[in-house]
Formats: C-alpha cells, sequence, structure tokens
C-alpha cells in the first residue's frame, strides 16, 4: 500500500525558490498574437493579481507559467505551479473528499492515505460535514474551495488562479474573496491572480499588474502597501483601484 505525506507537507512547500520571472515573452496562435514583450517578476510567497481587458492574453500567461505552452519568443521560469480554471471542473460522480485528495491519488497514495491526509485540511476549509457529499449537493462557493483545496494538495509553490470566482454572485464573490485570503494567511503560496474585478485584485494581492489589449504585455505594476484585512471602503483601496482602472483606461483609449 502507498505511503501519502501529511496534510501540512502535501500542501505546504518551501517558499525559497525563484518563484516567477517572465522576460520579454511572445506567444503567438497562428496570425494572432496573444502577448508580446511581457516581462512579470513574482517573488516566492508573494500574491500577484493580473487584471486586463477580455482577450488580453491572461490565460495565455498563467498557461506560460503552468509550462502548458512555451512562449514563441523571451523567457518564462517559475518554480513548479498547479492552475486553477475558471470552471472548478470538479468530477461529478466523486465525493467533496475525493475530489479534493485527487492529487494526492494521482502522486500515487491509496484511497485511505489519500483521504485521511485531505480530510482534516477540508475541515479547515470550512467544509466539515459535506465530505461525502457530490459536488451536484454543494454551493458555487463550496465548489470553489473544493477546487482550490484540491489545487493546494497538488503540493506545488505556486498557484496560477484563472478567475476563480467569475462565476459566483456579488455576495458569494465577497465571501469567497474574504475566504481566500485567510486560507493563503494559513497556506502561503506564490500566486498569480488573473480576474476582470479591479477591486477584487486591489483586496488580495500584494501587487496589481495592469496588461494592455492584445498583444498583451504588463503597462503598471502597482504595490498594494495595505495591511490585511482589507475592506473596499478604505481609503487607500479606493485610491488604488482608481489608478488600476485609470491604467486600464488610458490603454482601452490608446
Amino acid at each position: 500500500m502507498h505511503s501519502t505525506p501529511s496534510p501540512a507537507t502535501a500542501s505546504a512547500p518551501a517558499l525559497d525558490g525563484q518563484g516567477i520571472r517572465v522576460e520579454a515573452a511572445t506567444r503567438r496562435y497562428g496570425a494572432v498574437t496573444a502577448v508580446e514583450d511581457l516581462s512579470l517578476a513574482v517573488s516566492p510567497g508573494e500574491v500577484v493579481a493580473v487584471v486586463g481587458p477580455s482577450g488580453c492574453g491572461k490565460s495565455t500567461l498563467l498557461s506560460l507559467v503552468c509550462g502548458l505552452e512555451r512562449p514563441d519568443a523571451g523567457t518564462v521560469a517559475a518554480d513548479p505551479a498547479a492552475l486553477m480554471p475558471q470552471r472548478d471542473l470538479l468530477l461529478p460522480w466523486a465525493s467533496a473528499l475525493d475530489n479534493a485528495a485527487l492529487p494526492l491519488r494521482l502522486r500515487g497514495a491509496g484511497r485511505r492515505e489519500a483521504r485521511a491526509a485531505a480530510a482534516p485540511v477540508l475541515a479547515e476549509f470550512g467544509l466539515a460535514g459535506f465530505e461525502r457529499a457530490r459536488p451536484g449537493e454543494l454551493s458555487g462557493g463550496m465548489r470553489q474551495r473544493v477546487a482550490f483545496l484540491r489545487t493546494l494538495l497538488a503540493g506545488k509553490p505556486v498557484l496560477c488562479l484563472d478567475e476563480p470566482f467569475g462565476a459566483l454572485d456579488a455576495i458569494a464573490r465577497a465571501e469567497m474573496q474574504r475566504w481566500l485570503a485567510d486560507a493563503l494567511a494559513r497556506e502561503p503560496r506564490t500566486v498569480l491572480l488573473v480576474t476582470h474585478d479591479v477591486e477584487e485584485a486591489v483586496l488580495l494581492g500584494d501587487r496589481v499588474a495592469v496588461m494592455s489589449p492584445r498583444p498583451g504585455r504588463v503597462v503598471a505594476d502597482l504595490r498594494v502597501d495595505v495591511p490585511r484585512p482589507r475592506v473596499a471602503t478604505d481609503p487607500a483601496v479606493v485610491e488604488l483601484r482608481a489608478r488600476a482602472l485609470a491604467a486600464l483606461g488610458g490603454e482601452a483609449a490608446a
């Protein structure tokens, strides 16, 4: 029977690597250039939120960082990364516990060991009592928690989150933003968070990177020096949101 790491070992890798380094990266799809001369650095343990207009190459950036694609020019280097896509992609026939434990099974753990490792973390993430629930029996926010936990248990030091709360209503989204901030405080990672919500970017990120319309490149990099927990009505948050929107507007007008 296979053995598996303890929950702490499985979900909290060391953050002493290189983080993410993207230098003058270009990625083309036929005649379409998705990103061009894009540069972005994320230090180990840092959370960088990426905002930009639709079609500017935000998801392409995540694919490059995760190694799912290669740049046509430039370089991309990152510690091992796990991707959480826009849709939760939970297995509909599997329980919440088995969905969360899937990365451990894929790494060779038996079902019992994988469940034993995932169960305590599931409880920490507010899902105690829902271990046996199927995805169809969970709320949208609960499904996203399971998907995020599954991403954590992949054991990668870098998390690439692609619009993780885009499908949720405003109330659920605000709740999940607070939950994610708390989760990352408990389980630090190097995070690249793509979002279309500028306020969300300021609430969650240590920095906000603003991308131009396609072909995407970083046109503004704003540091968020606001203590956590953050609230949307904080004047510093409001001011940073306005600066990010101004950067977006300037590019849209260019």
